[in-house]
């Protein structure tokens, strides 16, 4: 039983110290946005990457790197309506 509990305090520490690792209550859209913001980051990251990005579709590099940046503002589009939003 020690041992669970330790577990979950050490879960419960990740999530709190990173933010992409989520945690219980993260919705759907929350992660697959923080999903999206990490494998932007990598791209523009990983000069390899970016220039195979660039190639591929016949752009310049700051460009490709400058449209990976702007993706990352709303990688999954605009946030779901909640349920109280709604209401009014």
């Amino acid at each position: 039983m020690a041992d669970r509990f330790n577990l979950n305090a050490q879960l419960e520490h990740l999530q709190m110290k990173y933010v992409g690792t989520g945690h219980a209550d993260i919705s759907q859209y929350e992660w697959l946005v923080n999903q999206h913001r990490d494998s932007l980051a990598s791209y523009v990251a990983h000069a390899n990457l970016l220039d195979y990005f660039a190639i591929a579709e016949n752009e310049s590099l700051e460009r490709k790197r400058v449209q990976l940046l702007h993706k990352m503002t709303q990688p999954c589009g605009k946030p779901p309506r909640r349920p109280q939003d709604q209401d009014m």
